[in-house]
């Protein structure tokens, strides 16, 4: 087995996560990484992501109990992008309550929404 450096330099310390369900190969989200939460995601087995609105780490499904088990990381060409492959407990990778983030597709110009939604998000996050 090789040594690997990711290279979080090429994106300002920040690189792209895809996140993808490792049984049916759904794309469920898109998140950023650093090398903190590559570290704390490689320590806990639960996907950590980099919070750029917040600017702090993310435990995925920290506040809802919908936390990603990692079962498989895979690096890109080029050392600046994953791809994990998770199992999401409660079913729901999106804060606004869908399975995956790809919730809507692009029809005619305009969105429409083709996921199915698991959760009120007004009843996990409150507002």
């Amino acid at each position: 087995m090789k040594n690997l450096e990711i290279d979080f330099a090429r994106g300002q310390g920040l690189i792209p996560a895809i996140v993808q369900d490792y049984k049916t190969g759904e794309v469920l989200m898109v998140a950023y990484m650093n090398a903190e939460s590559f570290a704390k995601t490689q320590e806990t087995g639960k996907a950590c992501f980099w919070s750029r609105s917040r600017k702090k780490l993310w435990l995925k499904g920290e506040i809802s109990g919908h936390v990603q088990v990692v079962k498989e990381i895979f690096v890109d060409c080029d050392n600046d992008a994953l791809l994990l492959k998770v199992e999401q407990v409660g079913g729901a990778a999106c804060h606004t309550g869908y399975r995956s983030c790809f919730y809507r597709q692009i029809v005619n110009g305009g969105a429409e929404e083709v996921g199915e939604r698991m959760f009120d998000p007004k009843e996990v996050y409150g507002g």
